[in-house]
């Protein structure tokens, strides 16, 4: 199904049945979306961004602080579908993606009401100038499989909070919760054709949404890959992007770094969500004198690491989303291997999982070791649980290495001297730098890439101001015509006319 101008509509795309990638199970099957699905769900939008668009600050305030609301009392109703639709645990979705996803609504709340700008004044003689932040219109959105809540909330809230109307388009795999999420805004106050949520794939019903006329700006979430054919469509109208891409993030421990505390935020770091994740550490760099003591410990936690049913609250790592994603990082693992490197943890298909090899996706926590920066592995965005690990001899090193990726979106750097961090959070190409940590993320502050990563933020003020525009307006406070100015541009209207109007000259 598909939220259309307020209502559950079916598709007219082929008929799909996604899958609970833990267990096997069908879910409901649905058609998807196609080009005129995508057409009625703009259309709805244009047409409800009038009102909406006029509508106080303080009534889309409103909106949102009641949907946050609704969002916690139907919490458990959302992780419990998060989990089933992508396999991820119970307990990553009930503690990290629901209450992140309403609190972001609770953020954008307040945010509706803060439309900042250069305070008026006097720039041109005898006028008064001012800015004025309005939204923009149509907004296309893309959110990726992985998070669907939360990469949901992070596009539709500050769009709407800004006085923009959006469609949505969610991966066919997971649309259940951002489903639900539109309808709980009904519930909260939007008004129909607001938010559209369409399900669908992303050659037929992404690119003609990105493509569609009547949309202004298109935000994606994804690969970087696709990123570039998101550019691609939308640079053929003109209109503005927002996209948040790949990442390859480095997890720098310093010489001085706590061992322990490094080596458990790096397994937490690398296996988040089943490593599918952006801002996942995926390359260990280790000062020499800690490497074999911090490969050691971390391979020993992976080990302990509880692989199993996702709807168990004791289990750490659920399921991958899809036996084709599963096969994929495998393939990685596997072609390091044949190449030397050392598997030092995991890198196989745990036993004791729900269902079989061939209708589930699970994959133990990896750790590659004994590779170089030509590996693959060290490359690419594998986007599973798996860490690379490599030693540097010194700071520069350490930097250098942080750097040799074309991607920027996250980075972690661990050590106890401020000026080492310091130097760290300056030095490393990345929008996020955290220091004795990795992952978090709060609605105030901004998340978005360098390079190849993307451009654009989520979430904080500055998300807001990406779905703005800004208007200067010139009001002349003196009398009568301003003869001065518009003798630069013109002087034939002095000239003496005939009765005929014509000049006399």
């Amino acid at each position: 199904m598909h939220l259309i101008n307020g209502d559950l509509v079916e598709g007219h795309g082929p008929a799909y049945t996604p899958v609970n990638p833990a267990t096997g199970a069908q879910r409901e099957s649905y058609r998807l979306a196609d080009a005129s699905d995508v057409d009625a769900a703009v259309a709805a939008a244009k047409a409800a961004y009038p009102a909406w668009k006029r509508a106080l600050p303080a009534e889309r305030s409103t909106a949102l602080g009641e949907l946050a609301r609704l969002m916690g009392e139907h919490a458990e109703e959302l992780a419990r579908l998060e989990s089933e639709q992508t396999g991820k645990s119970i307990r990553l979705a009930t503690e990290f993606d629901v209450p992140g996803s309403a609190d972001n609504a609770a953020f954008f709340s307040g945010a509706a009401r803060q439309l900042a700008g250069l305070s008026a004044g006097t720039y041109w003689e005898n006028s008064t100038s001012m800015i004025r932040r309005e939204p923009l219109g149509v907004v296309g959105s893309i959110s990726p499989w992985n998070y669907p809540l939360q990469m949901a909330a992070w596009k539709i809230f500050p769009a709407v909070a800004a006085g923009n109307t959006i469609v949505l388009k969610t991966s066919e795999m997971t649309p259940g919760t951002t489903l639900l999420l539109g309808r709980l805004a009904l519930e909260a106050g939007f008004p129909a054709g607001v938010i559209n949520v369409i399900a669908g794939d992303g050659r037929t019903a992404g690119e003609a949404l990105i493509a569609h006329p009547d949309v202004v700006m298109s935000s994606f979430t994804g690969s970087t890959a696709v990123g570039r054919r998101v550019m691609e469509v939308a640079s053929a109208k003109g209109s503005r992007v927002h996209l948040e891409l790949g990442g390859k993030a480095p997890f720098v421990v310093f010489a001085d770094a706590d061992l322990e505390a490094a080596a458990r935020g790096a397994v937490a770091g690398s296996i988040i969500n089943g490593g599918q994740d952006c801002t996942a550490a995926t390359r260990a760099i280790v000062h020499s004198s800690l490497y074999e003591a911090f490969t050691a410990r971390v391979a020993e936690l992976m080990d302990g690491v509880r692989v199993g049913d996702p709807s168990d609250p004791a289990t750490d790592l659920g399921s991958l989303i899809s036996v084709a994603h599963r096969d994929r990082v495998a393939g990685f693992v596997d072609r390091a291997r044949a190449a030397g490197a050392t598997i030092a943890a995991g890198g196989t298909i745990p036993d004791g999982t729900p269902g079989t090899r061939e209708d589930t996706a699970y994959y133990r926590p990896t750790l590659i070791t004994g590779i170089g920066t030509d590996a693959e592995v060290w490359r690419e965005e594998i986007f599973g649980p798996v860490l690379v690990a490599m030693a540097f001899e010194d700071d520069d090193e350490a930097i250098a290495l942080a750097n040799d990726t074309p991607y920027g979106l996250a980075a972690s750097a661990w050590t106890g001297q401020t000026n080492r961090a310091l130097r760290a959070a300056a030095e490393i190409e990345a929008g996020t730098v955290w220091v004795n940590e990795h992952i978090p993320i709060v609605s105030e502050m901004p998340h978005g890439g360098y390079k190849a990563s993307g451009f654009g933020k989520d979430m904080s003020q500055y998300s807001f101001d990406e779905y703005t525009q800004i208007k200067h307006v010139l009001i002349d406070q003196s009398p009568g015509p301003k003869k001065e100015w518009q003798d630069i541009v013109f002087t034939a209207a002095q000239a003496p006319r005939d009765q005929d109007g014509a000049d006399e000259r």
